[in-house]
């Protein structure tokens, strides 16, 4: 078989770019487009917008996959990829890479940076519902938990979302798979979003995979699917696309029998039903659940949560107060518990849950910002002055890192 992955060239450290002719392509991560050729210039390099025969290095950014609307690898990319096939001296590198090699931030501390659901939902302006129907599909893996709470890799979520992005705009999924297995050749290390896309098979619908194939949560039908045949000796594996001949015959014997639905069934529905902002039916769907499972810390917390988004925040704060009886290293329970105790007015309720979140997890960001803000109109604000600071050190990039720079701005003024 021909091996046609671009073989990476080691990079070298160095102070300047004297010689290179750089190009981006995709959305940075850490920069805009910019400010890196900005960066370029003051490293003694020329930045071009286009990629040409005199480029010689093409930085692919790393918020989402550098994908265009169609499905298809960016038109810089795929410039960069012929050049190099023909023998023109042209490296193809991430953007991690590029700022390694600028000395400008460290990879390892890019690597280490994580977010909770709560910091992606204002970063990437994604519901949390939305993150959390992601991850229990399957389509984006937390990096690590910490007492039931998710930690992401940036670009695990923001190469999720471009895809999901493309397929709900009506992208056809032959388009998408050819486009990420050329994305796979030519950056030999990405392996995730071919395994995301097994996940947006059917557009916005999750599904999921057991041992005979992608089912669909809800319904247990079985629905499109991946098929890679065996490899000729000389052809690259390729992966295909099958369709179930119905809906009819693809769900039989599949579909749930509601009569006969278990705790972990009504859960599931509840669930879907929260995500699709069918409120009311979610939170009789919730209840259900805990007819049979009582004592579950999650039907708790679910439930509560859309109690509050019914406009009950009252029993959803009772909610929330069974779930950390139940679970008291339930982080989230106690940071959505001092939410709204600070919002009904029970401060120092609020200010309790907050730091009960912190004894369990010094480390946890979105308590320190719901603490600081607190704090903050209390009239303490040296002491929210540190919880600011504590968040940036995990957030440096969205809104809420621009709110504590601003409040930090405004204490020193």
């Amino acid at each position: 078989m021909t091996d046609t992955t671009v073989p990476p060239t080691p990079l070298q450290s160095s102070p300047i770019l004297q010689g290179e002719r750089i190009a981006f392509t995709g959305t940075l991560a850490s920069m805009t487009h910019r400010q890196a050729m900005d960066l370029v210039e003051r490293h003694g390099g020329q930045a071009s917008q286009h990629v040409s025969h005199q480029t010689t290095l093409l930085v692919v950014g790393e918020e989402g996959w550098p994908l265009e609307a169609d499905g298809r690898i960016s038109v810089k990319l795929d410039q960069a990829r012929q050049l190099h096939d023909k023998g023109e001296p042209v490296r193809i590198v991430s953007e991690s890479e590029w700022l390694t090699l600028l000395n400008v931030e460290p990879q390892e501390r890019r690597q280490q940076q994580l977010y909770t659901p709560a910091m992606l939902s204002q970063l990437l302006n994604i519901s949390v519902h939305e993150i959390r129907r992601w991850e229990r599909a399957g389509l984006i893996r937390p990096a690590k938990k910490v007492f039931r709470l998710s930690y992401f890799d940036f670009q695990e979520v923001t190469g999720a979302r471009r895809l999901y992005d493309l397929a709900q705009s009506g992208v056809k999924l032959d388009e998408l798979v050819t486009g990420l297995e050329r994305l796979r050749t030519i950056l030999p290390n990405v392996d995730r979003p071919l395994a995301q896309l097994e996940v947006l098979v059917r557009g916005s619908h999750l599904v999921y995979r057991d041992a005979a194939g992608l089912v669909e949560p809800t319904t247990g039908q079985r629905v499109f699917d991946f098929d890679p045949p065996s490899p000729s000796p000389d052809q690259p594996a390729t992966i295909s696309i099958h369709a179930p001949d119905s809906p009819t015959e693809a769900g039989e014997g599949n579909s749930l029998n509601r009569p006969e639905w278990t705790a972990a069934d009504w859960f599931r529905e509840g669930c879907r039903l929260a995500e699709e902002n069918e409120v009311d039916a979610a939170i009789e769907a919730f209840r259900l659940a805990l007819i049979d499972d009582p004592l579950n810390p999650a039907h708790h917390f679910h439930l509560g949560d859309v109690l509050y988004r019914q406009g009950h925040p009252d029993a959803a704060i009772e909610r929330f107060y069974m779930t950390v009886e139940l679970d008291h290293n339930f982080l989230e329970a106690w940071t959505q518990l001092g939410c709204l105790l600070d919002e009904t007015g029970q401060i120092r309720g609020a200010l309790e849950a907050f730091r009960v979140a912190l004894d369990l997890h010094a480390d946890y960001p979105d308590a320190h910002y719901h603490l600081a803000e607190l704090l903050e109109r209390t009239d303490r604000k040296e002491e929210a002055a540190e919880h600011w600071r504590c968040y940036l050190k995990f957030d440096q990039r969205g809104p809420w890192a621009e709110v504590a720079r601003q409040r930090l701005d405004s204490f020193n003024s």
